[in-house]
């Protein structure tokens, strides 16, 4: 639910970016994400709702390559932040980090998805310390990304400026 299973005028609603971070956590553990859009009486969306969903089609058009036709990596992830599992628990996790990193691939390119902006300007992939990398891109952003790989992982210089305001889509080429 990005609110509650029906409209209520006092319903608090989740982030676009709380939904966009459940969704990608999801796809990459090989789930689909199905969501719930309570509407008024009379059928129409309420404009909360309506923000989410423009929110993550929005983050889709620009980064949709790491989600549709992708299958899990190996691991479906790394990083700190622990899910909470189990029905009814979607709010019960706390935040993620920089360093919370999930996978999706697709033929020879893997993509990292950093489900936020990661700290001191460099996001640090440990699962790919021995990855063969030929190129990485940030979906959205423009310019290529210096980066170097040694037994810490993968290191992505980032550039200045957030290409959006959700998970950041990372596209390696081996």
């Amino acid at each position: 639910c990005v609110g509650g299973w029906f409209y209520d005028v006092r319903q608090v609603y989740k982030t676009p970016s709380h939904v966009i971070e459940m969704f990608v956590d999801i796809v990459a553990k090989n789930g689909c994400l199905l969501l719930n859009i309570g509407p008024r009486s009379d059928g129409t969306i309420p404009q909360q709702a309506r923000n989410i969903l423009l929110a993550v089609g929005g983050w889709l058009k620009v980064n949709g390559e790491a989600i549709y036709g992708t299958r899990p990596w190996k691991i479906s992830g790394e990083g700190p932040t622990e899910v909470v599992g189990g029905a009814f628990k979607d709010t019960a996790s706390k935040p993620f980090t920089g360093r919370d990193i999930r996978f999706t691939t697709k033929g020879d390119t893997l993509y990292a998805i950093a489900l936020a902006w990661p700290e001191n300007g460099e996001l640090v992939v440990k699962s790919l310390a021995d990855y063969p990398v030929k190129k990485v891109d940030l979906l959205g952003a423009a310019g290529a990304l210096s980066w170097k790989r040694d037994a810490g992982g993968l290191r992505v210089h980032l550039p200045a400026k957030r290409p959006n305001d959700y998970a950041f889509v990372f596209r390696i080429r081996q």
